[in-house]
């Protein structure tokens, strides 16, 4: 019994622990499924429709994005309210402390390629341009036929020495230092008149290069008469302060009555052909007709290019402004600055052209008093001014302040330079825009072999086609120089105006072959000046002139006067080639013309020879020009 239930207790105990598993395990289960069963029963779904957890995620991703900014925008807001503002102004002392001004040496350092320094061969063509340009403009300043030497000496594989000498006014020891060592300062730029340099950066500008690329000083000798001492510079321009260092300053024995002399050692690179200081040379004798140059290549040969016209350059006369290119900001500085103490006064004498009944006219029409003080003037009564001003019909600026180079003096220098059968010049009449006087000169040369002048980028804009537009490839395109100020532009030529009157030329009318928008074709050179009191350039370093309407008229009327000179010497060509044609002819077939006479009318030769010389003088006058 003990051991039944025993066995009875045990297997109760059994039972019991299944049970309790039983009631752990298996009512979890059927909680489970009750459930389920209980939310399809209530809702009368199915088990796949019963999933409130995977459905809201979709909701968060369709949150407002307005609210959603609006929560970002609070989290910001509450890490700035964290900052003190004793940490906003420590932020604000930083950044002050860290700003500066900068000279414009520092500038023009960093950024040299704006004033042409921006690859070793451009920068040495750069250097000597600006050396000539300021040598050309003291002589003719000082009434002296400029004699001009250049010199360029290899130093090492891309190193060059260069020297640039003139016999002018040469510079006073005082002003060495400035017009050497510091940028953007100068004589010209306040002044209204024709010159080549007119910012004060140039020269300085290739000497600050070359300390910059080869650490060397620029040297400079200078005389300002025979009885005077020769001082000898080295220089060095400090790019922080835009001022001037002196290395050495001495008196030196020195052979040249007056003059300066400049010598500049920098990284560049020498090469012949177009864009080069040979070609800058050639053209600048061109339009410098007046002057002598002595080129000193690197292998030692000598280059001179001799003086065609004997006289002097007339001095162009500095003008006020005139009051058409004078705008609203610069007129109200005008008013502020004037000593004068009337408005009438202060028109008549402080602008070209303007005299006492023009001044009281535009007075009138901006309702202003002529006793007025300009100082007084403010900004209504100063935009009532500029209208009137420009409502007024007021005369062309004066051209006194522009000299031209001239048709003479432009036709024997192109004679000089370029080998041709035929030439002409053309200067137009002075013509304004915005305010600013300038005159436009052409000239053209026909004939012989041309050297083409296109950039390697312009091609594809200058080209004609396949060569000349109607299949000859082999023929070249005409050869433009474009000139400002009697200094060629060698650049951009594609960004210029100039050239873009010149491709929108229908030279076709002219007797020269073209494709719609290119230059013609044929062994044509054609040279455009435009002397102005401030040509618009593209850029700093002077390589383009602006698309001014006016000047792009300007440059096709003088353009078209010399096409159709052009277009008179072709047809004489053609008619003289005609003419050839037809003598030989005759010369060829009148002999046997006369012999078969004879034998046909039984002639004798007496009177063969008599046919013959009515026939002969018949066929001759029968033609439109008599050879």
């Amino acid at each position: 019994m003990k051991k039944q239930d025993s066995t009875g207790q045990l297997g109760f105990a059994f039972e019991s622990e299944q049970e309790s598993v039983a009631t752990i395990v298996k009512p979890t289960k059927k909680k489970k499924k009750t459930t389920a069963k209980k939310t399809a029963t209530d809702k009368g779904k199915t088990d796949k429709l019963v999933l409130p957890s995977k459905t809201k995620p979709a909701k968060k991703e369709k949150e407002d994005p307005i609210i959603k900014k609006r929560k970002q925008k609070d989290i910001v807001r509450k890490k700035i309210e964290q900052i003190s503002e004793d940490k906003i102004e420590a932020q604000a002392q930083l950044m002050a402390s860290k700003q500066r001004d900068i000279s414009v040496s520092e500038f023009f350092a960093k950024n040299r390629h704006l004033l042409g320094f921006d690859n070793p061969r451009k920068a040495l063509l750069t250097a000597v341009k600006e050396a000539v340009d300021n040598s050309l403009d003291a002589c003719e300043e000082a009434q002296i036929l400029p004699v001009i030497e250049v010199g360029i000496t290899q130093t090492a594989d891309d190193r060059f020495r260069i020297w640039i000498q003139d016999n002018g006014p040469g510079i006073v020891k005082q002003q060495i230092p400035n017009i050497f060592g510091r940028l953007l300062y100068g004589s010209k730029f306040h002044t209204l008149r024709m010159a080549r340099g007119q910012q004060g950066i140039g020269i300085s500008a290739a000497g600050m290069y070359g300390l910059l690329t080869t650490g060397k000083s620029v040297k400079i000798t200078s005389r300002t008469g025979p009885r005077s001492q020769a001082h000898y510079y080295e220089l060095q321009i400090n790019t922080q302060k835009n001022r001037p260092e002196i290395i050495e300053d001495r008196v030196t024995d020195w052979e040249a009555s007056s003059g300066t002399r400049v010598e500049i050692e920098m990284e560049a690179r020498y090469q012949r052909g177009r864009q080069s200081v040979d070609e800058y040379l050639a053209q600048t004798a061109i339009a410098n007709p007046h002057a002598e140059f002595r080129y000193v290549q690197p292998d030692g040969q000598v280059l001179i290019y001799e003086r065609s016209v004997p006289d002097v350059v007339e001095v162009p006369k500095a003008v006020k402004p005139h009051p058409y290119g004078v705008e609203l900001g610069v007129l109200m500085k005008m008013a502020k600055d004037t000593p004068e103490k009337t408005m009438t006064s202060f028109l008549s004498e402080e602008f070209s052209r303007v005299s006492s009944k023009v001044s009281q006219e535009i007075l009138d029409k901006a309702k202003i008093s002529a006793r007025k003080n300009p100082s007084t003037i403010n900004h209504a009564e100063a935009e009532k001014l500029y209208r009137a001003i420009n409502d007024t019909k007021i005369m062309a600026p004066s051209t006194r302040c522009v000299v031209p180079i001239g048709e003479d003096a432009l036709l024997k220098g192109l004679q000089q330079v370029v080998e041709a059968s035929f030439y002409t010049v053309c200067t137009r009449p002075p013509a304004v825009y915005r305010g600013n006087p300038f005159q436009i000169e052409a000239g053209l040369a026909y004939g012989g072999k041309q050297q083409n002048d296109i950039e390697e980028e312009d091609f594809e804009l200058g080209k004609n086609g396949n060569g000349n537009g109607n299949g000859n490839g082999n023929q070249e395109q005409m050869r433009v120089l474009r000139f400002a100020n009697r200094v060629p532009l060698l650049y951009q030529q594609s960004a210029c105006g100039i050239f873009k009157a010149v491709t929108q030329m229908n030279w076709r009318l002219y007797g020269l072959s073209q494709s719609r928008g290119s230059l013609p074709a044929g062994p044509v050179t054609v040279m455009v000046h435009i002397a102005s009191v401030w040509v618009p350039f593209t850029s700093e370093s002077k390589e383009a002139v602006a698309h001014y309407q006016e000047i792009l008229k300007e440059v096709k009327l003088a353009l078209g006067e010399c096409g159709r000179r052009l277009g008179t010497y072709l047809r004489g060509q053609k008619r003289r080639r005609d003419e050839s044609l037809k003598r030989s002819y005759i010369e060829k077939y009148l002999p046997a013309i006369g012999e078969a006479l004879r034998d046909i009318l039984s002639l004798k030769d007496q009177q063969v020879d008599t046919m013959l010389e009515h026939l002969e003088y018949v066929l001759e006058h029968s033609r439109s020009t008599k050879i």
